[in-house]
């Protein structure tokens, strides 16, 4: 490519550097004013016009950009030796590109190659900008020619992974597997191949058609040597050997492998399956998803003979022990485990037995037991235990414990790994409340016992023991929910707040904070995997202005990386790592997928929906600039066939709440002892594809709402093209049946269960836990029903009093519930808060735009009626049953403000009090308390000697009274933002109320008197 600073169009490197110079340090005003200048002589210099473009790109003016992109694209066309200079064309690229105009990039580049089909670096360009819309075929094309232009392994090379893609895609795998494959086969029969990748790729297309024979024959044939580390060549040849049905031979080379690595636990597997020949591992179906990976425990019983099957774990088990000798490293965990997993795969055979077990798991206690990492570890073993073999295996290792002597950081290392087992068997929630607490004392005092041995360690490293306290937070969260009191609530949260003191960095104490009663900051580059821990609770919340950041940050960091995605696949490819290619691509179309994103793409103009849904001016046009909400009623029927991908980490969410959905504290205590983790994404996928459907009609649904509303009030609506009122009412009816069979009901049904539970015939748990989704559809029912001729049930009233009814006393007796089911959020966790919040801000805010339109439509128009006639009755109908409405929802938002105000008002030192209060019991040996006190009594022991300058100083730094504040003063600040919505639907309310009051009286007034009541009402 042409450099920088040369010749560009005939413009001397002297004039060009100055702009640059201005661009790279981001003085674009400055650069502006020399691209002015070099303009003014050269003004037909497509070059000089690119650079202005990218100037004014960078200046935040998209329109002039792309306007002057245009003038110098024309200059190319008309000129065509300036198409040679490919530094104009790549300047236009990349300024095409921020504009979202890759089209127009292309197309230069297209027109180019056209004129000049033997120019190699246009024909990269031209490559280059197919890669950057993934059209995969155009690539393969392009990257065709440049190999027979100039012969280069490395153009076919890209031909061949632009194929490779198109497999991927699902477009005609087989015969393009064979194309690429027939590529490879004559370059290498004329030129063979020069690079370890090149080598790669050929084995992958082989290994696509399961030509395993031919892999393996080119692996170990001349083309083998380009793999200069012996053990990735020993993997790939055990591998296909494997896929091909070679277990014996594949499980020799398994076994080379683990002797020159013997810590490859992966390689162990699959060295016992080849031995075992269950064919686990490589199965078509094996589960390759980089989040959920396959577990160890899933693998197949093995079908072999029992005596085939003893010969073959007692060779295991002897090449096992040869690994154990052979290792003199401490620290080599595989060939110890693998004992366990031989002795598991037995057991599942019906030849081993507990007891094996148990001693197996015994000796790696003794040897590893002070690794943070051995519950893990054992995790999968421990489960094929009975209960009696669990506590047997528990009362081995405590007598273990007892009777060792060894290093201090060594005892303490096994002590966690006890608990953590009783947690992992389940033992430890089986005890008395009583025994439970002494658990959790007994932790923390090991805890502040153990801090000597941190003293000399910097403040980013792992402290040694900082796991007791998450363990202890664990203890005192199941306390709280068997006992609902909430001073072991507190006391949780007081627990992590001084470790969080001690040491901030603890990650771990901040995930669980959070889901307690915190936020937290997450870093972009953890976004994806990490935002399930926030987003959901900021859906509910009224921090709305902190849930519009979140989602447009995630927004911006996700479509950032699919802009800039192409960049690092068109890298990979310059630099020949083809496998990275493969990988950048398919890591992009898993990230499209993800069901978080599509989350936050419906839940973003959801939220502007909500913020604007007191002034129905102001909603319009956020319903304009969404097209009505027509694409998402497309999204919704595209849901159904999309594949969804779960990219969150969900390993490190709290037992108590294992995925977004679930959450055991808001329920009554189930018994539940251990919360295993597990893959949960069949059952997720369908829960939340079912959200998202339903949300993505909400748009559309309150655009029909206010033109519904508004038609039943009006003689005619077809105004400024806006579709009929009987466009609209069958419309409408239709996304109702969709909304009622998402409920998992037929229209006639849902609005049958609708007035049961409004007449108090059927309680509200005939909702389910889809309460908003239901007074949602209630709220929309009754839009539909002003604009609809056909009656909601048979014999049923069509326009009279019932459905505005049901809808008001729907809002008014669950908002009303809800209230009186909280007591002070200083006594009691956040329970029916989040419901509350939405009851106020969707159904509610729902079903007043609803009235803003018929208030709206109710001002009369200069044009003189006729009185008494049936629009007129009807709308006096309506007229009633709308004042009622707006009394009844004025009265009751205004209950929910009083009962904010009565939270927010309480003196703080009050609030402090009461959660101080919770753990201070020193009358009782037992309750809420005994952990804090262990915590207070450990500050005025302070030993600065023993503990060092650093633990010693943000010991003392450490004040309960500080973390009882923080708690009241997050929970006045989230109460503060929904007391201004609720004002700001009171204020509109009362205006609307008083509009209402002077309709009739207005209907009298002369045309002149009518316009000046209706600018003051407006204003």
């Amino acid at each position: 490519m042409t450099s920088k600073f040369g010749l560009a169009g005939g413009i001397p490197e002297r004039r060009v550097r100055p702009i640059w110079d201005a661009i790279d340090s981001r003085q674009f005003k400055n650069a502006l004013k020399h691209s002015t200048s070099l303009l003014a002589k050269c003004p037909n210099s497509p070059y000089a016009l690119a650079l202005k473009s990218l100037i004014l790109e960078r200046m935040g003016k998209s329109d002039e950009a792309l306007s002057v992109c245009l003038n110098a694209k024309e200059l190319l066309y008309k000129n065509d030796s300036l198409l040679m200079d490919d530094l104009t064309l790549s300047t236009l690229q990349i300024v095409f590109q921020r504009l979202d105009r890759l089209d127009l990039a292309t197309g230069c580049y297209e027109y180019a190659c056209s004129k000049f089909p033997s120019n190699l670096e246009l024909m990269m360009g031209l490559f280059n900008c197919y890669v950057r819309e993934y059209l995969f075929v155009k690539q393969q094309q392009t990257a065709i020619k440049m190999y027979k232009l100039v012969g280069e392994e490395r153009f076919l090379l890209w031909a061949v992974c632009s194929i490779q893609l198109q497999v991927f895609c699902g477009n005609g795998g087989e015969k393009l597997a064979m194309l690429a494959e027939g590529l490879l086969k004559k370059h290498v029969a004329s030129h063979s191949l020069h690079e370890p990748e090149a080598l790669m790729v050929y084995i992958s297309i082989l290994e696509q058609q399961e030509k395993y024979g031919d892999a393996l024959e080119i692996l170990s044939g001349q083309l083998g040597s380009l793999l200069m580390i012996e053990v990735d060549k020993l993997r790939i040849q055990g591998r296909l050997l494997a896929r091909s049905g070679d277990y014996a031979t594949s499980a020799n080379i398994y076994q080379k492998i683990l002797e020159l690595c013997p810590d490859d636990w992966e390689c162990f597997l699959h060295y016992l399956g080849c031995l075992l020949e269950d064919g686990s591992s490589w199965s078509k179906g094996t589960n390759n998803d980089p989040i959920n990976p396959p577990k160890p425990e899933d693998c197949k019983v093995s079908q072999l003979a029992d005596e085939v099957f003893h010969s073959r774990i007692s060779t295991s088990l002897a090449f096992v022990k040869k690994l154990q000798v052979d290792t003199s490293n401490d620290f080599i965990r595989c060939p110890y485990l693998a004992t366990l997993e031989i002795e598991r795969r037995k057991r599942l055979h019906g030849k081993g037995n507990d007891d094996d077990i148990v001693e197996a798991l015994m000796l790696y206690f003794l040897k590893f037991g002070h690794l943070a990492s051995f519950s893990s570890d054992v995790e999968a073993f421990l489960q094929v235990l009975t209960s009696d073999k669990k506590t047997e295996f528990l009362a081995k290792l405590i007598k273990t414990l007892d009777s060792s002597a060894t290093a201090p950081t060594k005892v303490l290392g096994k002590s966690i790994t006890i608990f953590k087992i009783q947690e992992l068997a389940g033992n430890m929630y089986k005890l008395p409340v009583l025994e439970l607490e002494g658990c959790a004392v007994q932790m923390v005092e090991m805890y502040c016992k153990s801090l000597p041995l941190s003293k000399d360690l910097d403040p980013q490293e792992s402290m040694h023991g900082e796991e007791l306290l998450s363990m202890v937070c664990n203890v005192l969260v199941q306390l709280f929910w068997r006992t609902r009191h909430l001073g072991y609530f507190i006391e949780a949260i007081m627990v992590l707040e001084f470790g969080l003191t001690i040491r901030r960095y603890i990650w771990q104490y901040k995930i669980l904070l959070l889901h307690l009663y915190k936020s937290l900051d997450v870093k972009n580059i953890l976004m994806e995997t990490v935002s399930h821990h926030i987003l959901p609770q900021m859906l509910v919340s009224p921090l709305w202005g902190d849930l519009n950041n979140l989602l447009k940050d995630y927004l911006r960091f996700m479509d950032d990386h699919f802009r800039e995605s192409a960049d690092l696949t068109f890298l990979a490819y310059r630099h020949r790592n083809y496998s990275k290619v493969i990988e950048f691509v398919q890591f992009k179309e898993r990230l499209q997928r993800s069901n978080q994103y599509l989350v936050a793409r419906v839940e973003t103009p959801i939220l502007q929906l909500k913020q604007k849904a007191d002034n129905i001016e102001e909603e319009e046009v956020v319903l304009e600039n969404l097209n009505g909400g027509v694409h998402f009623v497309e999204l919704s029927n595209e849901i159904g066939s999309k594949t969804l991908t779960f990219n969150e980490d969900f390993q490190s969410r709290p037992w108590w709440t294992p995925t977004t959905e679930k959450n055991y504290l808001l329920g009554p205590f189930e018994g539940v002892s251990y919360c295993p983790k597990e893959n949960l994404t069949k059952e997720r996928e369908e829960n939340v594809r079912g959200v998202i459907e339903k949300k993505s009609l909400l748009p559309r649904m309150i655009y029909l709402s206010i033109h519904s509303a508004s038609a039943s009030l009006k003689e005619s609506v077809e105004e400024n093209g806006s579709i009929s009122g009987s466009k609209i009412s069958s419309e409408f009816k239709f996304l109702l049946e969709r909304h009622a069979k998402m409920l998992g009901f037929s229209l006639s049904d849902a609005v049958e269960v609708v007035m049961g539970v409004s007449s108090g015939v059927k309680s509200f748990e005939a909702f389910g836990s889809d309460e908003i989704d239901w007074i949602n559809f209630a709220v929309f029912l009754n839009a539909w029903n002003l604009n609809s001729h056909e009656p909601l049930q048979p014999n049923g009233d069509q326009h009279g009093r019932g459905i505005w009814y049901v809808v008001d006393t729907l809002l008014v007796k669950y908002i009303s519930e809800k209230i009186k089911s909280m007591e002070s959020l200083i006594c009691s966790p956040r329970v029916d808060l989040p419901i509350l919040v939405q009851l106020v801000t969707e159904p509610l805010a729902w079903h007043g735009l609803v009235i803003q339109s018929c208030v709206r439509s109710s001002l009369p128009s200069g044009k003189k009626k006729k009185k008494g006639g049936p629009v007129d009755q009807h709308s006096s109908l309506v007229f009633n049953d709308i004042r009622d409405s707006i009394q009844s929802l004025c009265d009751i938002v205004k209950e929910v403000a009083k009962w904010i105000r009565g939270q927010i008002d309480r003196p703080e030192n009050e609030s402090v009090e009461i959660i101080l209060s919770s753990l201070r019991k020193k009358e009782q040996d037992e309750g809420p308390g005994r952990v804090f006190h262990v915590l207070e009594s450990l500050i005025p022991s302070i030993n600065e000697a023993e503990l060092g300058d650093r633990i010693s100083q943000e010991l003392k730094t450490w004040s309960p009274l500080d973390v009882a504040r923080k708690i009241v003063t997050g929970d006045s600040a989230l109460l503060s933002q929904f007391l201004n919505i609720c004002e700001s639907k009171i204020k509109y309310f009362a205006s609307a109320l008083g509009a209402a009051s002077d309709l009739e009286f207005l209907r009298y007034l002369s045309t002149t008197e009518r316009v000046e009541w209706i600018v003051q009402a407006l204003h």
